[in-house]
């Protein structure tokens, strides 16, 4: 029989998957995907020991002190429960503090890190959270329950020109994160309300070449329009990550992203 406990129903899933992957002839495509899942493999074997030593607290970051006691809608859980997830952000999310906007419109909310961690830095802002992902919308409705926000987040689903028209023409942050469909939504021909808004949106070039120079251009002659490119944050690792090895320290910060996804942070010229 062989040695040591049983593997975990994820570890068998995952050897499983990456036997099937490497049965056939040599390839860096192969290895390359090999990598990736092996990576978020062992990142989630991390999450599971991070919930097991640590209450679920954000620790670091803008949103220090946040009950983070969900999972992620997408992407890595790790960087978002230390708070050190989208580490270049942190700085423009102190400046959105400091704006005191009376209206945030999150789209493509997910699980709500954003929304919330919001929320409870700005008591008086009215939060609109969207996301196309029913499972998303109840994770984010969950914490903002745990975190004694729910009475001031709308959540609901997909918004589209129309619904952009809640913004009016008053002081607003729009937060937008919807893989690719930036590119359709965020108009100002079609949405007119964007031009006196504040956007925070993150681009994916990655699977729409060249976008970030698309919006940038496109919102030149409304904003003020500044480029933040990918950042990491190992103050956010905890003391008893010091036991771990490099790859696994860096596997705590890693937002299992597969290509550049900048941000572009546009300002209003109407209220600067």
């Amino acid at each position: 029989m062989p040695d040591g406990p049983k593997p975990s129903e994820l570890t068998t899933a995952v050897t499983n998957q990456l036997r099937a992957m490497t049965g056939g002839e040599p390839s860096v495509r192969t290895l390359t995907q090999s990598l990736r899942l092996l990576a978020k493999w062992r990142s989630q074997v991390i999450a599971n020991t991070l919930r097991k030593r640590d209450a679920p607290i954000v620790g670091h970051g803008p949103f220090t002190g946040m009950i983070y006691d969900t999972r992620a809608s997408e992407g890595g859980y790790v960087p978002r429960r230390l708070g050190c997830y989208e580490a270049s952000l942190a700085p423009v999310i102190e400046e959105i503090v400091a704006r005191d906007y009376p209206l945030i419109l999150d789209i493509g909310a997910a699980e709500g890190y954003y929304a919330i961690g919001l929320a409870l830095r700005m008591p008086k802002a009215r939060i609109i959270a969207r996301d196309s992902d029913p499972k998303a919308r109840a994770l984010c409705a969950d914490l903002a329950a745990a975190n004694g926000v729910a009475d001031r987040i709308e959540i609901g689903a997909e918004i589209d020109h129309g619904g952009l028209s809640v913004l009016g023409t008053g002081r607003s942050l729009v937060l937008c994160d919807i893989e690719g469909g930036e590119d359709a939504l965020l108009d100002p021909a079609a949405a007119p309300d964007l031009a006196s808004a504040d956007i925070l949106v993150e681009v994916h070039d990655s699977m729409v070449p060249n976008l970030s120079s698309r919006l940038s251009e496109r919102f030149a002659a409304t904003h003020h329009v500044t480029r933040i490119d990918r950042a990491l944050d190992s103050a956010a690792l905890p003391d008893w990550a010091e036991e771990l090895s490099d790859l696994d320290r860096l596997l705590m910060l890693w937002e299992w992203r597969a290509g550049p996804t900048p941000w572009l942070w546009m300002q209003s010229l109407k209220h600067r």
